[in-house]
């Protein structure tokens, strides 16, 4: 298999930044594996947030819990809360994935065309 097609696969199918690794391309891809795993944590933490206030709102209504309860509940805290850093979190991810992969595949062509 190809550098090129060996790093992109690595990069878009597991994480971004083992391409660069499998490519000996150290620095760029603990940058990337680091920035992509801050963004996760980003992702994760807010996402754990929005379903405890979820949980509480629950609680705090007194209401018997059933499915129509809780996906009212949901819908509320997903429209209303500020999702900035959520959101910001997911678009940060997805760019570091497109690098990831792109410059992975485009150091890889590189290394195979100097064999």
């Amino acid at each position: 298999m190809k550098n090129s097609l060996k790093a992109a696969l690595l990069s878009g199918f597991i994480f971004p930044g083992l391409g660069h690794l499998a490519l000996k391309q150290y620095k760029i891809g603990i940058v990337l594996i680091i920035t992509s795993t801050v963004a996760v944590v980003v992702i994760v933490a807010g996402a754990v947030r929005t379903a405890l206030a979820i949980l509480d709102e629950i609680g705090a209504e007194g209401v018997p819990i059933n499915m129509d309860s809780i996906i009212a509940v949901a819908n509320e805290a997903t429209t209303n809360s500020g999702n900035f850093v959520l959101n910001t979190g997911l678009i940060f991810l997805g760019l570091c994935w497109i690098f990831g992969v792109v410059d992975a595949y485009r150091t890889g062509r590189n290394i195979d065309a100097q064999k």
